[in-house]
């Protein structure tokens, strides 16, 4: 392992000039404390601390999730985090990223100049400029929902999409659901592409169609139900199952607009079961994140990392809350309706067509 000396060797300066850089230093430049750094992350070291150490410091990454208050979907995952950590003495920094956060900061380089020995990642997307970062790091790091093959430094921790999204389709087709469509999140997220296929696999195996127009890609907000609410209305579609809580309350607000009753005209499946979901009129049937267990085991896996304990995919099993959105099915006539451009066959082709011959052979 590379020293302060080979450092200084380096970049032919004095170790007490790289000691500066790498501890925070006032009396050099930024330009200098900048190279001594990348300089470090690139010749692989490491500051000396024991796992042991009070001044242990992680940093939670936050990005597009609400975590501040109880009903958000963040609170309970840091919550979990927290309390697991906290007979390690951990000190835990809350860090709300931005792109253009991500653009200016290398992630190792900026993780060894604040001293953080290991992080927890929520909310990126595949196109987020540290999934790049992330191939080649040698921090422990924990992804929610995100998934980096090859780097035995980097864990994935999620809940089973395949297990949660089956168990609402296997739910909607014993009401005797058959035209079953899915609003997800948005294109280029790994969850989203998860339970877009997880969707797709369960209407297969349920012996149900599969009409691509229904399977849609939104964004996991409420106002994403107004774009593509109507269109599967006019599909003739009963029951919609949603990417999270919040697409599902705007899909109950889209139905009511367009003047049908839930779940008398349409029955409506969430996923994450947020405190607002038993409040929803009428109550939202979700398939149950235990959030407070997803951050208890980014801990675990964080630590497991720090002993030299590789981990890679790891999952949490859902459970699904039934309450009042959904019912017996009552058939509906389709209607003359527009193709959706976000529909999986036009937004996702290749996981569409990768579905599509793994259901031929």
């Amino acid at each position: 392992m590379p020293t302060i000396k080979d450092i200084a060797n380096e970049l032919n300066v004095s170790v007490g000039t790289v000691s500066k850089g790498l501890n925070g230093g006032a009396d050099i430049s930024d330009d200098l404390r900048k190279k001594i750094l990348d300089t470090a992350v690139r010749m692989g070291y490491e500051k000396k601390k024991t796992q042991n150490s009070p001044s242990l410091k992680f940093a939670v990454f936050i990005e597009n999730i609400a975590y501040i208050y109880p009903e958000d979907f963040g609170y309970n995952i840091i919550l979990g985090f927290k309390q697991a950590s906290y007979y390690q003495n951990w000190q835990i920094d809350i860090i709300t990223l931005t792109p253009d956060f991500q653009n200016l900061h290398d992630y190792d380089t900026l993780m060894l100049e604040r001293g953080y020995t290991g992080a927890f990642i929520l909310g990126l997307s595949l196109a987020d400029t540290w999934m790049n970062d992330f191939a080649k790091t040698n921090f422990p790091t924990v992804l929610l929902d995100n998934f980096v093959p090859g780097n035995p430094s980097v864990g994935y921790i999620a809940t089973d999409s395949f297990e949660g999204i089956d168990m609402a389709v296997k739910h909607l087709a014993k009401l005797g659901h058959e035209k079953i469509a899915f609003l997800d999140g948005s294109s280029g997220s790994f969850v989203s592409d998860q339970r877009m296929l997880a969707y797709l696999n369960a209407m297969r195996r349920a012996g149900l169609p599969i009409n691509p127009s229904l399977a849609v890609y939104g964004y996991f907000v409420k106002e994403a139900a107004k774009y593509h609410v109507p269109g599967f209305i006019d599909a003739g579609a009963t029951a919609i199952i949603c990417g999270n809580d919040l697409i599902a309350e705007g899909v109950l607000d889209c139905i009511k607009d367009q003047g049908l009753r839930i779940p008398d005209d349409i029955s409506v499946v969430g996923f994450d079961d947020l405190l607002t979901s038993e409040k929803l009129d009428p109550t939202l049937t979700t398939v149950k994140q235990d959030t407070i267990m997803i951050g208890k085991s980014a801990y675990y896996i964080l630590h497991a990392m720090m002993n030299k304990i590789a981990l890679s995919k790891n999952l949490l099993r859902p459970s699904l809350i039934v309450r009042k959105s959904t019912a017996i099915a009552k058939p509906r006539l389709s209607k003359p309706h527009a193709e959706d451009p976000d529909s999986v066959d036009k937004a996702n082709p290749k996981l569409y067509d990768e579905f599509i011959k793994s259901a031929m052979n």
